[in-house]
């Protein structure tokens, strides 16, 4: 589930997800205004799958692993240049 292959689409993927929590970082914000706008589009022409809070979370997890995302001092995530 962490990569897309032939059954799972980049949508229902937590690389997927990851890649739409980059798209959308373009200022500092908190994991849960990201959530935010993650289930606005949710299930739309923008982001057609679902994902649990839970997914995201991973999703976001592996962005730090990888080094694209940085928490700030007061809780914000940015992204990194």
């Amino acid at each position: 589930m962490l990569l897309p292959d032939k059954h799972i689409k980049l949508g229902e993927s937590l690389l997927g997800l990851g890649s739409f929590a980059l798209e959308v970082l373009e200022k500092p914000k908190t994991i849960d205004n990201l959530w935010a706008e993650f289930r606005e589009v949710e299930n739309t022409e923008k982001f057609p799958a679902y994902h649990s809070f839970e997914n995201f979370v991973l999703a976001v997890d592996f962005l730090f692993f990888i080094g694209a995302i940085v928490e700030q001092e007061n809780g914000s995530l940015v992204k990194c240049a």
